[in-house]
């Protein structure tokens, strides 16, 4: 029979190698990464729904004035229509899928947007429309937060995604179902990769 003072001991042993182990598994961190990641999509989010508000005002704002946009007005209305079957939840990012829709859909409304505000060149009575103004003015406040948001959204999910595979984090990711995250991509990659020509 072994002593009681060694038996302690080894039970004591035990648990501070289980409370270690614990302790490093890296369960914590990993949930205040994916917190982390949740929040700036939600902002994300928050910014893109700002942006929608603003287009049925600024659509109708320059109907009157540039009728013949029919080209730009229908890619505004069908991106917008793609978007709203999309669930825009948290949970659109476990689904790289659906993700990747929704990101284009945004991608192909914001294109869209662009070439709504480069036609004001074409029509000094819409440029000089204070409410076209006033509603051009929020929408690049609104391009810009999105910009922030997104920078944000990219730099949670790249510091989460890096964490669940070092190791020993990894093992506890694998454990608890922790996969990594999608994040925003460029489509065309082949488009960007040369610098553009420019000739005078």
């Amino acid at each position: 029979m072994k002593h009681p003072m060694v038996q302690f001991i080894r039970r004591f042993s035990i648990t501070l190698i289980l409370i270690s182990v614990l302790t490093n598994c890296g369960y914590n961190r990993i949930q205040e990464l994916d917190e982390e990641v949740v929040a700036a999509w939600a902002e994300v989010l928050n910014q893109y729904k700002r942006r929608d508000d603003l287009v049925p005002n600024l659509v109708a704002a320059t109907k009157g004035f540039a009728k013949q946009e029919k080209e730009i007005m229908q890619g505004i209305a069908d991106a917008r229509s793609k978007l709203g079957s999309i669930q825009a939840t948290p949970e659109l990012l476990k689904d790289p899928e659906a993700f990747a829709k929704f990101t284009k859909a945004q991608g192909e409304l914001g294109s869209f947007l662009g070439r709504l505000m480069s036609i004001q060149e074409n029509y000094p009575e819409l440029k000089s429309s204070q409410i076209f103004s006033d509603l051009t003015a929020q929408l690049e406040g609104t391009e810009n937060r999105i910009t922030v948001a997104r920078n944000r959204f990219i730099k949670a999910t790249k510091e989460y995604n890096i964490y669940i595979r070092q190791f020993p984090a990894v093992l506890t990711a694998k454990a608890f179902g922790y996969d990594a995250k999608p994040n925003f991509t460029v489509e065309d990659v082949k488009k960007i990769e040369n610098a553009p020509k420019i000739e005078f």
